[in-house]
């Protein structure tokens, strides 16, 4: 981290706490040592707290002062700003004055806490995550998740797209905003974000009446900082699309564009910052609201508007294109899709003119379907699904087109017994559609969407699901909802066939 960043850091909290000072709330060295305790004590990330206090040197003065006072005086001055905005605002105006002189007694005897095993995740419970210094209201955004923190990015309050974002770590229940620099990617919306490991991508998307649909930007969560994606033989503009990483390349495909609808796609290096078109011979149908995985050696893309229940698998080694198998296969839009390791499961959606609670497995091994059990949640669309490396989880999301009927209800489906089981409603988030889930290894992590009244929101929670082997986390995006372009008329490109018409749905309205 940067050193100005760091001191950055380091004044906002120590003009907290001063504003707390001379508020005559003062926060007391048993105040830190029980928020010490708190953290260590119901950490879902012990590998991940424990790390932290290491580079601390496990100093537990030091701990309490660069972990405990920044949580503990970002907690209180909220609960304050609650009460009287404009005090609060006063009060940190005479803290920007004193900040000098509140240095923490080197003499305070703190006791480091033991850190918990992590078993305080009880199965199939609900936590809610802090609204401190959380992202603005939000809906169609994007999440990945980085192996410690769940970064959120981009999407819609309602009547503005947004070029901001957040940082959730699970560890300390804490958000740090992103970076907005003059490499900040425009604001957008319906763009894909991919975690490679080091960095988050973030490319096409729409912003009104502006064309952002061919840029974007990576942003290092390590230095708070964004870099350009090279602009030279980038894909054409588009948003609805899907974005997988491989490992080495992130691979765009689909997609919509004022009336065009895509069956082209491209592959960019970062270590290059180059792009390589895909192939097009036996390319899938033109399509958008579809879903993709990553197998390891193949992308799989599956279903969408004007897809009509197809599919294809594309191998960049070969820069070649494989139809798969329409047998039993479902036919929906803006459903959801997971990669088990052997099987791409596909579940709820769209299938006009009704709203669907199916789905089916997709083995490419053997190129074939198989339905998965009826005993499923309630039909949905606009929710989200994640692999926990034994079950499918999938939340939230609306019934009814339009988008209505709005849902805070889910359900883990274990492919191994094709069966399904609810989850938990006791403490769940709002019921909410156009939302992100990112699982972390041991928790699904919801965070914003809208309401049934049309209200954004900057809330969300975290699911515990331990009914199989917690995996060590791996950073990869998850597939999430796509939202369905307004308006949508028939389709047209260059040089691109036109579809054959049909009947279409009223499309959902945009957040």
């Amino acid at each position: 981290m940067p050193q100005a960043q760091l001191e950055k850091k380091v004044e906002d909290y120590l003009r907290n706490s001063q504003a707390l000072e001379d508020s005559q709330v003062p926060i007391s060295t048993d105040q830190l040592q029980a928020e010490m305790d708190r953290m260590a004590q119901h950490t879902r990330q012990p590998e991940v707290l424990r790390e932290l206090f290491a580079a601390l040197g496990n100093d537990p003065f030091i701990i309490a002062e660069c972990l405990a006072r920044p949580a503990l005086s970002d907690r209180l001055v909220t609960d304050l700003s609650a009460h009287d905005k404009e005090l609060l605002k006063s009060w940190r105006s005479v803290a920007d004055n004193h900040m000098p002189r509140l240095i923490a007694e080197a003499s305070a005897n703190y006791t480091l806490p033991n850190i918990s095993d992590g078993s305080g995740c009880m199965d199939d419970t609900w936590t809610d995550i802090s609204t401190v210094n959380a992202p603005s209201a939000r809906a169609s955004h994007t999440a990945v998740w980085t192996g410690s923190e769940m970064i959120v990015w981009g999407g819609a309050d309602g009547s503005n797209t947004l070029n901001t974002g957040g940082r959730y770590n699970p560890a300390t229940d804490s958000w740090t905003a992103t970076s907005i620099t003059n490499q900040t990617p425009v604001a957008r919306t319906a763009h894909t974000a991919v975690w490679t490991g080091s960095e988050m991508i973030i490319w096409g998307g729409v912003n009104c009446c502006v064309v952002v649909g061919n840029t974007g930007g990576r942003y290092n969560p390590s230095t708070d900082s964004w870099s350009a994606i090279f602009a030279g033989n980038t894909p054409d503009p588009r948003w609805f699309h899907t974005a997988v990483w491989t490992g080495s390349e992130m691979i765009i495909w689909g997609g919509y564009f004022f009336g065009a609808v895509y069956f082209d796609g491209a592959r960019y290096n970062p270590s290059s910052n180059s792009w390589t078109a895909t192939s097009n011979t036996h390319t899938p149908t033109r399509r958008y609201g579809h879903t993709a995985v990553w197998t390891g050696s193949e992308m799989i893309v599956w279903g969408g508007d004007i897809a009509d229940g197809s599919g294809g698998r594309y191998n960049p080694s070969t820069d070649s294109w494989t139809a798969t198998s329409t047998t039993n296969a479902p036919t929906v839009s803006n459903h959801t899709t997971v990669w088990t390791g052997s099987e791409m499961i596909v579940w709820g959606g769209f299938n006009y003119p009704n709203v669907v609670n199916t789905g089916g497995r997709y083995d490419p091994g053997t190129d074939s379907w198989t339905a998965t059990t009826t005993n499923a949640p309630q039909a949905r669309w606009f929710h989200t699904a994640v692999w926990t490396d034994s079950e499918m989880i999938v939340w939230g999301g609306c019934f009814g087109n339009p988008c209505s009927n709005f849902l805070d209800t889910g359900g883990r489906y274990d492919p191994g017994t094709d069966s399904w089981t609810a989850t938990s409603t006791t403490n769940a988030p709002s019921a909410r559609a156009y939302h992100t889930a990112v699982w972390t290894g041991s928790e699904m992590i919801v965070w914003g969407g809208q309401d049934d009244s049309g209200n954004n929101l900057n809330t969300g929670g975290r699911y515990c699901a331990q009914s199989g082997p917690t995996p060590t986390p791996t950073p990869t995006a998850t597939a999430t909802a796509t939202l369905t372009p307004t308006p949508t008329p028939t389709p047209t490109a260059t040089a691109r066939p036109t579809p054959v018409p049909r009947v279409r749905p009223t499309p959902a309205p945009r957040p």
